[in-house]
């Protein structure tokens, strides 16, 4: 794993690159007794999370931004861009209870600090409406219902990346409405290389406040789309 993320990640110092190895170590044998990811061979960690992951800050600036992470599951991609960028201020966001009080323990022993919010989207969004720069989420939902959690976090001017994958054209397409209603506008789809890939992250630029009945309660925005 070190060798993999020194030879693909060459802008990290060597304390950066023992801090993933340790949080992928750490990754792996938590997920022995608790599903935390289909990966678990230490190359595709490095590569397939890590370096995935990490590939957004060429996307745009994170350094110095209030970042939230949307259904951050066992910490991708929140927690190796917070190694990879420490000036950012990190929020991970996700309903699972399990998977979050892991990251309680673990991110501290490594040094990384970041606030863990166990809580659904559309009701933690009620505390902190518009007040992070950037939001992010890694294949959580259909873009469209993604957008209506997500963009209500982001300041107008911020932005929300989405990494998708090879349909990531058309959820675009499917949800240029909702993203428009939402204050947002796709600003481009970020392409980059992972293991023999292309991996796809859409830039969504928030250009006007969220209108105050969005997000909607979860069963409303899945049975509904907008």
């Amino acid at each position: 794993m070190k060798e993999l993320l020194e030879k693909k990640l060459p802008g990290l110092s060597p304390a950066q690159i023992e801090t993933l190895c340790a949080f992928g170590a750490a990754l792996i044998e938590k997920n022995k007794v608790m599903n935390l990811t289909a990966i678990t061979e230490e190359a595709a960690v490095a590569e397939l999370h890590f370096v995935d992951c990490i590939s957004l800050l060429q996307a745009e600036p994170f350094a110095g931004k209030r970042v939230i992470d949307v259904g951050c599951g066992a910490g991708f991609p929140g927690v190796p861009l917070k190694i990879a960028e420490p000036s950012v201020e990190l929020t991970l966001l996700d309903s699972l209870g399990k998977r979050m009080n892991w990251l309680s323990e673990v991110l501290p022993t490594l040094g990384v600090d970041a606030q863990i919010v166990t809580g659904r989207a559309e009701e933690f969004v009620q505390t902190c409406r518009e007040q992070y720069d950037i939001a992010t989420s890694r294949a959580v939902a259909r873009l469209n219902i993604l957008s209506e959690l997500c963009l209500p976090y982001v300041k107008v001017g911020g932005a929300f990346l989405a990494m998708k994958g090879a349909l990531t054209e058309e959820e675009v397409a499917e949800a240029k409405h909702a993203i428009a209603a939402l204050g947002g506008r796709v600003e481009r789809i970020f392409e980059y290389p992972v293991a023999d890939a292309v991996h796809k992250a859409v830039v969504i630029r928030k250009e006007k406040p969220t209108p105050k009945q969005y997000p909607r309660p979860f069963a409303k925005i899945k049975k509904q789309p907008l």
